[in-house]
């Protein structure tokens, strides 16, 4: 993404939360609400967006409740010429693409106040097409010759604590993993700002959880996927496409990208995008990259994986003992266990596939392709997952458990690495260990392939 000059707050989610705060106080000088602040700045200038929500205002001068820093940092996140649209980092870990965000918000708040939302033909779900559905149309359709990615990727900011730069770990796509979390985020903090308008600094602080002690537990952002997938269900992502490229298909900037479409491929490009997306940011769990979590690199030269594998092997981390609530807890113990591995150990590398934090996610060890250290002599043929704390008397949380069993596993089948056939076994047996404890593994005796 674009250098950021030096001396701008850090884009991080706080600062965002800051400046809404600010343009909402009784004596802010803003005539515009902060939804069509950022429609002003170019936050949904795309021909979907503004059929939808109408022109946007006249982009106003700087705002006296903020200062110059936060008005050229708030204009840079939502101007749209970069391959990544303005992003920020959430306490959670993940990065979320402002625009779609905040137009799913302004689709709530005008839901909400009995405000207008042009009816179109034919008709379109304002939160969805604001959201998603034009990203996840124009995608598909752009590569309906093969060319360029449909999703992703996701990336990697230069510094969690202060971030200012973004970069991508792979070719771009018009959904990028920071639009699909902006989006899916949009939605459903749109529609519940349209049943319970509050206020958006509101809104925002208790679902990203800033300010409210994350250290301790886990934000409504992290089961953004479970809540999204709930909220749109398999059929309305796939209408909801279909009536946007419908839209697209009269509008005159896209008008000719839908020429030698006929309506029978645009219903496959609507199924296709839809089941695509489903599977990449619904069922599938987000899995944390190495460079999120500041992994040392790999010592020496990784083995590949011949894939699919038949085997996973479960583990817990027994040290750390604790379990991980928060994004900075979970990148630290794997930080302290990726040192242990490599200089007490003189293993090449933390020595896991995958490790299971109670924050909701999964962080990448070894990852899907390379030959872990997890479970002596059978290294190569199954992946290694670590659950992070002790659980010889007590279980993770009933949500963690799930993330494994019922998202990482299946997933990991329907994207061709893991047989569907595949066994599962625990550590202590493979080897002389406890590992991964009594009531873990009490646990797993009872998980489909055990």
């Amino acid at each position: 993404s674009p250098r950021v000059p030096p001396g701008l707050p850090p884009r991080h989610m706080d600062s965002v939360i800051c400046m809404v705060e600010a343009l909402e106080s009784p004596h802010a000088g803003v005539t515009v609400t902060v939804a069509e602040l950022a429609r002003a700045l170019g936050g949904c200038g795309t021909p979907g967006c503004r059929a939808v929500l109408g022109e946007p205002p006249v982009v106003p001068t700087a705002p006296p409740a903020l200062s110059p820093d936060r008005w050229q940092l708030l204009r840079r996140l939502l101007h749209r010429d970069a391959a990544v649209p303005g992003a920020v980092l959430a306490p959670d870990g993940s990065t979320v693409a402002l625009g779609p965000l905040l137009a799913g918000i302004e689709v709530g708040l005008r839901r909400a106040g009995g405000g207008r939302v042009p009816v179109l033909d034919p008709p379109v779900d304002a939160l969805y097409a604001v959201t998603i559905a034009e990203a996840l149309g124009t995608s598909f359709l752009l590569a309906r010759a093969g060319a360029g990615a449909t999703l992703g990727p996701g990336g990697c900011w230069d510094d969690v604590d202060d971030p200012q730069n973004y970069t991508l770990l792979g070719p771009p796509s018009p959904v990028p993993d920071a639009v699909a979390n902006g989006a899916m985020d949009g939605v459903l903090l749109g529609n519940r700002l349209a049943g319970d308008p509050i206020r958006v600094a509101e809104l925002l602080r208790g679902y990203y959880g800033t300010g409210n002690g994350t250290e301790e537990g886990r934000p409504p952002s992290s089961y953004r996927r479970r809540d999204f997938g709930a909220l749109a269900g398999p059929g309305k992502l796939e209408e909801e496409v279909l009536a946007m490229l419908r839209v697209l298909r009269a509008l005159p900037p896209t008008r000719e990208l839908l020429e030698t479409v006929g309506a029978e491929e645009e219903a496959a490009i609507a199924r296709r995008a839809a089941r695509d997306f489903t599977e990449r940011y619904v069922e599938c769990p987000a899995i944390v990259p190495r460079c999120m979590w500041g992994a040392r690199p790999y010592r020496g030269t990784p083995k590949p994986l011949a894939l699919p594998l038949g085997s996973v092997y479960i583990h817990h981390t027994f040290s750390p003992g604790a379990p991980c609530r928060s994004f900075a807890a979970c990148a630290r113990a794997m930080r302290a266990m990726q040192r242990f591995h490599q200089d007490a150990r003189g293993w090449d590398d933390i020595g896991y596939s995958f490790v299971v934090g109670s924050d909701g996610y999964v962080y990448q060890g070894r990852g899907w392709h390379w030959v872990g250290a997890h479970t002596k002599g059978y290294n190569s043929r199954g992946y290694g997952v670590g659950y992070v704390g002790d659980f010889s008397a007590t279980l993770p949380d009933a949500d963690t458990i799930a993330l494994v069993r019922d998202e990482l596993l299946p997933c990991a089948v329907r994207t061709g690495r893991l047989r569907h056939n595949y066994t599962l076994r625990g550590h202590r047996q493979m080897g002389h260990t406890d590992c991964p404890g009594d009531s873990l593994f009490r646990e797993i005796e009872t998980w489909r392939g055990f």
